[in-house]
């Protein structure tokens, strides 16, 4: 039995990872940490285990990070936008030496704390580092397949689209400016080259995917998560990419385009006696503006799908591709990352995790033992309307032909 605290357990993420520990018996004590005490209380008296205790927190003041995590036996972070709060949080974790996992997909921050290993391991910490969708299911699937399926591998492709959560925060408008701003990596032709969002080599990339289940052709845009860089270091591949977008498609071209237009800016503008940061006024422009655009659009509810797609010859030679949806109607960010997050926590917590160090998911964990705890805590909607599926994952089969037959492994 052991003690996890989950922070920023009260957002869109961590409130879903929070859920899915609770219900799980290995952990006798799920703690939120978050700066919202009172939706952390309610919360707690809905899930009802009496298991479930609330520790304020703030990610700015470290003193009550280290209130927050003190007696755990694992932290789970789910704050963010991670380029600004994941150093201090896993300082803090590891002055405590208590072992850690988050989901940080921001690829600049990812690669300075995946060179904390020698502290991490001073201190018999193990830090597992982007263990959410993607960054963390498409890592350990890419690895499946590339190493179980597939004798030789080309490329891994990763493409992701999600909308209609029920709400989200300044800090998810934020991580998307950062990702249109920042040089994203892309391993290509056996090479890390970056590319820039707006500029001609990173438009070239763009690219249409049709998910199964959002059942719809999505553009999708060059994403700097850090599969791309990771990956590479442990598969003998010649390209991977990541690549994304946002549902409904009116809502990430209006954040696209206010990006474009410099509003993503931190300097302020000095309006008559005030002063106001473009950026500040960006993102509640576009909070606001994200209700009007799903109800003109009557999205509906939450929908989402991340797909790795895995091309390259079987061990006879013969051509294959396979693709790994994870795909619902009714879940989308949150559910897509909270439960592999919680899964990753679960196998850290059964010593399923290489340690210690500071560690990408394909560095530490066994892609095998991933695959068979999903059913555990994910059943999705395709496998609850009789479709083929394995774990809550469809998989599919494509031969030199063209073929696309659906896979059942378990």
């Amino acid at each position: 039995m052991s003690k996890v605290v989950v922070l920023g357990g009260c957002g869109a993420v961590g409130s879903v990872a929070v859920r899915t520990l609770a219900a799980l018996p290995e952990f006798d004590e799920v703690v939120i940490g978050d700066i919202n005490v009172e939706r952390a209380n309610e919360m707690a008296a809905e899930i009802g285990t009496g298991t479930v205790r609330v520790a304020p927190f703030d990610a700015g003041d470290r003193a009550t990070i280290r209130q927050a995590i003190e007696g755990a036996d694992i932290v789970l972070n789910c704050v963010g936008p991670f380029y600004n709060t994941v150093k201090p949080i896993l300082e803090t974790v590891l002055e405590a030496g208590i072992d850690y996992i988050d989901v940080c997909d921001d690829v600049d921050v990812t690669l300075e704390i995946l060179g904390w290993g020698e502290r991490a391991t001073a201190a018999g910490v193990t830090a597992v580092i982007g263990m959410g969708n993607s960054p963390g299911a498409t890592n350990l699937l890419a690895k499946f397949a590339a190493t179980t399926l597939l004798g030789e591998t080309d490329s891994i492709d990763i493409f992701h689209a999600h909308g209609g959560e029920p709400f989200e925060g300044p800090g998810v408008i934020g991580h998307r400016f950062h990702c249109m701003s920042i040089p994203i990596p892309m391993f290509l032709e056996g090479e890390l080259k970056h590319v820039n969002y707006f500029e001609p080599d990173g438009i070239a990339l763009r690219q249409t995917f049709s998910f199964p289940v959002i059942d719809e052709e999505v553009l999708l845009y060059p994403y700097p998560h850090p599969e791309q860089v990771t990956l590479p270091d442990y598969l003998d591949v010649r390209q991977v990419t990541n690549k994304g977008a946002v549902l409904p498609a009116p809502y990430y071209d209006l954040t696209r385009d206010v990006c474009a237009a410099g509003l993503a800016s931190r300097e302020p503008v000095r309006i008559g006696e005030s002063e106001i940061a473009p950026y500040d006024f960006a993102v509640a422009y576009i909070l606001r503006e994200r209700e009007r655009i799903l109800r003109e659009t009557e999205f509906g509810g939450q929908r989402g799908c991340c797909s790795v797609v895995a091309k390259g010859r079987k061990h006879d030679g013969t051509p294959r591709e396979y693709r790994f949806h994870m795909a619902s109607r009714s879940q989308a960010l949150g559910e897509g990352t909270g439960i592999p997050a919680a899964l990753g926590t679960l196998m850290l917590q059964q010593g399923k995790v290489k340690g210690p160090g500071v560690f990408p998911p394909e560095g530490c964990m066994d892609p095998g033992d991933f695959i068979t705890a999903i059913p555990q805590v994910m059943a999705l909607d395709d496998k609850k309307e009789g479709g083929e599926a394995f774990g809550g994952v469809i998989v599919e089969s494509v031969d030199e032909h063209g073929n696309v037959k659906k896979l059942d492994f378990f």
